[in-house]
């Protein structure tokens, strides 16, 4: 069975979400697992539980459980939708996914600041989700600084079997796809692999 597990990779405002809200609805049995809907889903029913400060353990709970039951309870394709900016985090993200037979992906937007600038000036999106940042343009600006310190690296060639990189929004629908197409070209891929097997055991 052939299974993707499509992990973004970018800033605040890069157009994740609005790139695995598109995809999902052209990617048969798929399904979005976006830690901001968990985060808005905790602040708006479970806010006494949310911790006062360090790790929001409760809500990487919360996905964990949503992935759990997304990988082993169906067949979904599954549409990781984070910043996913560390390069140790998404290689033992994916590592998991691999040993559960999934073919990974990932899409890394690579947008010019600027950019992410302009659509956070005009944005009207709510803060609530915020705890360590008062407003998206301070979420920005810490982005920036941490970027290429460490392991907040943008990905490259290998840590994931597929990588796909997008620079503006008008290369979104090209690499959505690319990646519908996928499934096919690996359930083929698979069915030669078999036949060719079949053969060399029964000359």
């Amino acid at each position: 069975m052939c299974r993707l597990v499509i992990m973004t990779v970018g800033k605040t405002h890069s157009g994740k979400t609005t790139f695995a809200k598109a995809l999902e609805k052209e990617l048969p049995d798929s399904v979005v697992i976006d830690q901001d809907n968990h985060a808005e889903f905790l602040h708006a029913y479970y806010q006494t539980l949310l911790p006062k400060q360090g790790s929001n353990m409760i809500k990487y709970a919360l996905t964990q459980t949503i992935v759990n039951y997304a990988v082993d309870q169906t067949n979904c394709h599954l549409i990781l939708c984070n910043s996913n900016r560390n390069r140790k985090g998404r290689l033992k993200l994916l590592e998991h996914f691999h040993n559960k037979g999934f073919t990974s992906i990932i899409v890394n937007f690579d947008i010019p600041e600027h950019v992410l600038q302009e659509r956070i000036a005009k944005n009207q999106r709510s803060t609530t989700i915020l705890r360590t940042a008062s407003n998206f343009k301070e979420v920005l600006s810490r982005q920036q600084d941490e970027t290429d310190i460490g392991d907040v690296i943008a990905p490259i060639e290998g840590e994931a079997e597929h990588l796909f990189i997008i620079n503006n929004a008008d290369e979104v629908q090209s690499v959505i796809r690319k990646i519908v197409q996928l499934c096919p070209k690996l359930i083929g891929d698979l069915t030669s692999s078999t036949l060719a097997n079949t053969k060399n055991e029964n000359p």
